[in-house]
């Protein structure tokens, strides 16, 4: 998608040099300083809030388990739709924050603050779109994923109830983009937490019963994440309010949807390929019982409170590399891709063991049921392998958004879920069984990172010439 000069956000300068040095910058910039100490800040502070959201995820697992077995493989089910829908609001945060980090790096706070207002209503709309149309496709999509009538009845009134909080989900996220490309580690995380307590809190009552409330099961479940998403989305709009990031006009909103989609729609693109992917995990894993789909839940979840740093400093190399990338400070955005990938490599190495040998013990808290546990520990025994890997492809696709290449990323997605780990997956599948498909994720992490590390530094190299001549 071509973005006129006139019509980039990133290109504008602002109007009066003047009235920007006398605007309140808020945030805080990122092209001086330790490489190191900046990227550990941030990812420090977006860990912490990982930390609680990815906790009130594995709370929400720990109460749905002890309601059923039944329950529990009805929320797996519900993991790809949430996952679609997740990834939409983000590849919309990726590519607002892109061009506001740019633009900050550029010194152009008045094209920054335009971005940001024309963020929050170009979300709120697609979002609001996007939930109306699925809520009329539930049923179609929970049988297209291999859940039999039981399970589906309770999926479907799960998502029913949890599309209410989507908007407010999206706002907060986007939201939390934003203050991060503007070099704020720390409200994103303050507030992230504030709303994963909110609904681990809510949780029992809802789900078990208590506090003036009946027992509601999973609906319980959906509805502790609508109040506490609801309740983030005010906190999001004070914050945002205050810090006067908004700057309440509409003049040149084509212009900003246009730069925020030129990032935003392939982002958007790259993250329905996952889901398509564990769309077809997912209904082949469906294939060898009710008991193996919870398992898998159940050990995701846990392996993603590990993999969770990783994302952490992935989403903090965006923000460093848009604003030193802005600021045509090169040789840093190699410095942090070198720090990022050492990081990632060995904490998927420390992860792997860490799951080894605790990993049956926290599956045992969850649920009883030995083919669930089976299932569970299979898994984590495999998939674990990984991800250090996975935390090279997301520092270098996060690297190419940020850079304005949303090419790339969108590539190397289709490449590593469609043609290497969808027919990884089938073929495992048909050789070993279930095992075999969480083998042929591995394999494919393998192939991806070496040929995404490999592409990004060339492109790096090409870039940094182009600009010295």
């Amino acid at each position: 998608m071509a973005i006129d000069q006139e019509d980039n956000p990133v290109n504008q300068q602002s109007p009066s040099k003047a009235a920007v040095a006398g605007t309140a910058q808020p945030g805080r910039s990122l092209t001086d300083g330790s490489v190191s100490g900046h990227l550990t800040r941030l990812t420090g502070f977006m860990l912490l809030g990982f930390v609680a959201v990815m906790g009130a995820n594995l709370m929400e697992s720990l109460y749905i388990g002890r309601v059923g077995t039944l329950e529990l493989a009805a929320l797996g089910f519900t993991f790809p739709l949430v996952m679609t829908l997740q990834g939409m609001t983000m590849g919309l945060g990726i590519g607002a924050s892109s061009v506001v980090a740019r633009s900050i790096g550029a010194s152009d706070w008045s094209s920054a603050r335009r971005v940001i207002t024309h963020s929050f209503l170009l979300v709120m709309l697609f979002v609001m779109v996007v939930a109306l149309m699925v809520l009329g496709l539930l049923e179609s999509m929970f049988t297209l994923l291999g859940a039999d009538q039981s399970a589906k009845a309770l999926a479907v009134e799960y998502m029913k109830i949890w599309l209410v909080g989507l908007p407010f989900f999206a706002i907060a996220m986007v939201g939390s983009s934003l203050m991060r490309a503007a070099g704020d580690a720390i409200k994103p995380s303050y507030l992230m937490t504030v709303s994963a307590l909110i609904q681990v809190v809510l949780g029992p009552p809802l789900i078990f019963g208590g506090l003036g409330f009946d027992a509601l099961g999973l609906t319980g479940a959906a509805l502790a994440f609508v109040v506490a998403r609801f309740i983030g989305f005010l906190m999001y709009g004070y914050y945002v309010y205050r810090d006067q990031l908004l700057i309440f006009s509409l003049k040149g909103f084509v212009g900003s949807s246009r730069a925020i989609l030129h990032v935003g729609l392939p982002a958007i693109a790259a993250n329905l390929i996952s889901p398509i992917s564990l769309t077809v995990v997912t209904r082949l894993l469906a294939g060898h019982g009710t008991a193996v789909v919870a398992g898998v839940s159940v050990a995701s979840r846990i392996e993603t409170m590990l993999a969770m740093v990783m994302w952490a400093l992935s989403m903090s190399v965006a923000p460093f590399v848009g604003q030193n990338w802005g600021a045509k400070r090169f040789a840093r955005v190699q410095t942090a891709l070198r720090v990022a990938n050492v990081f990632a490599l060995v904490w998927g190495a420390a992860a792997f063991l860490a799951l080894y040998f605790i990993g049956p013990m926290v599956i045992g808290w969850v649920n009883d049921d030995p083919d669930v546990i089976q299932a569970a520990t299979t898994y984590l025994l495999i998939v674990p392998l990984g991800m250090g890997l996975m935390g090279v492809v997301a520092n270098s696709t996060s690297t190419f958004n940020a850079l304005g290449q949303p090419g790339p990323p969108l590539t190397i997605s289709v490449m590593q879920m469609l043609f290497l780990s969808v027919p990884l997956a089938l073929l495992g599948n048909y050789l070993l069984g279930y095992q075999g498909i969480f083998i042929g994720g591995v394999v494919s992490l393998v192939i991806t990172a070496s040929i995404a590390a490999g592409w990004l530094r060339v492109t790096i190299r090409q870039r940094t010439k182009q600009t010295d001549n």
